[in-house]
């Protein structure tokens, strides 16, 4: 059996991913001293207001090697394959810490992935992974259909302010639009697994609608887009977005998500994304 691993960056909620058997190991938000697990000790509403009591910006830190021990003994011992679903390598620590824990299990089937994505483009590989894992697909198969799949993602979001993802050393090439964010609404997505500036408008509205325009020309002759919109403090819009989708493009569903606070901390409230994925 191929036993999948994830952690609370695919931005799923905990009690679906629990349903499908997929083990989901937490990240740490750190304020000071003092660190919590995104998956029992904090959420996303309880963290914006730490977030916003506090001048100094909180820190992340992926799950441990020791976190993965576990799970890898307990699955070699029963004989499974296993594979970890991590976020990029660029903007979490996970895909190093779960290769650290692999190497202590040198006669293990055990198969590290970095997808080169994060939050729900992440979470549309592990649903997926989980499918053709019930559909008992080989695991260099497997892997490769991953890869293939995280290669299509799109991914588009808008941010109140640059300034989280500078302050935390996630900005990456959308760097460049520090000082011209007064003048412009800036859309960003994920190249190469790290933050880019992909276009700027004038106002939120019109970068929302350029999202809209670029996902519906993407998603209106694909069968499967595994669209998805996800959000911070931006319920409301995201929402309203996904009934947009659905109503265009013909869907049964778009999900909506809550970002997860180890997201968050770096991006800031007020974030939404669109995830999609092409044929």
């Amino acid at each position: 059996m191929i036993r999948i691993i994830a952690d609370t960056t695919c931005g799923l909620p905990l009690e679906q991913l629990s349903k499908l058997g997929i083990d989901t190991l937490p990240q740490f938000i750190t304020f000071g001293e003092v660190a919590y697990r995104d998956d029992t000790e904090i959420d996303t509403p309880t963290f914006i207001k730490k977030l916003r009591a506090l001048s100094k910006l909180p820190g992340t830190a992926p799950p441990s090697p020791g976190f993965y021990n576990p799970l890898f003994k307990k699955y070699t011992h029963a004989g499974d394959t296993i594979i970890v679903l991590a976020p990029s390598a660029e903007v979490s620590g996970t895909f190093r810490n779960a290769t650290v824990a692999a190497d202590e299990f040198p006669n293990a089937d055990i198969h590290i992935v970095d997808t080169r994505t994060v939050a729900s483009g992440l979470g549309s590989l592990v649903l997926q992974a989980h499918k053709w894992t019930q559909a008992s697909m080989p695991i260099n198969t497997l892997k490769t259909e991953i890869l293939n799949m995280a290669s299509r993602e799109r991914v588009y979001f808008l941010v109140d302010t640059l300034e989280y993802l500078h302050k935390g050393g996630r900005i990456g090439g959308a760097s460049a639009l520090i000082g011209s964010i007064l003048q412009v609404k800036p859309i960003l997505t994920l190249r190469d697994g790290k933050v880019q500036s992909f276009d700027k408008q004038r106002t939120f509205k019109r970068a929302l609608a350029s999202i809209k325009d670029l996902v519906i020309q993407i998603c209106q002759s694909n069968p499967d887009p595994h669209l998805t919109v996800s959000h911070c403090e931006a319920e409301g819009t995201a929402v309203e977005l996904a009934k947009e989708f659905k109503a265009t493009l013909g869907l049964k569903d778009v999900p909506v998500y809550l970002i997860p606070p180890a997201i968050v901390v770096h991006a800031g409230p007020g974030i939404i994304s669109v995830s999609c994925f092409e044929a």
